[in-house]
């Protein structure tokens, strides 16, 4: 059974340009419907707006700070907050704050590429 520490994964750089290290996901952990990840935006940065079809996401914010979109209204994140974001919702990141933007994500069905759109905007 995999059981991974942060410090021991990869992290990589996701469709919408925001960096992951996946805890969790089926494809190497007991996980069947979901995957789990710690995602960074560092300070001045921004990700590219985007939805994903089929997969919901929910974001835990854990250090820093920033701004979100999601679908027509805008609003401030922080450390302790959680967001929801249904299938089909276009949103994005901008880290405001002077510390990298940081936070847990789930996707259920788990993260996939092919499941990333971006829109251009």
């Amino acid at each position: 059974m995999a059981i991974p520490s942060i410090d021991s994964v990869e992290p990589f750089q996701t469709k919408d340009g925001s960096t992951i290290r996946e805890l969790a996901h089926p494809a190497w952990t007991l996980a069947v419907n979901q995957s789990l990840a710690h995602a960074t935006v560092p300070e001045g940065l921004e990700t590219d707006e985007h939805y994903h079809p089929v997969s919901e996401e929910i974001y835990h914010f854990t250090a820093g700070s920033g701004r979100m979109r999601l679908g027509e209204e805008e609003f401030t994140v922080e450390p302790g907050q959680a967001v929801v974001i249904p299938p089909g919702v276009v949103h994005k990141l901008w880290n405001t704050g002077a510390v990298a933007l940081t936070l847990i994500c789930c996707c259920a069905p788990a993260y996939s590429h092919d499941d990333t759109v971006l829109t251009g905007r």
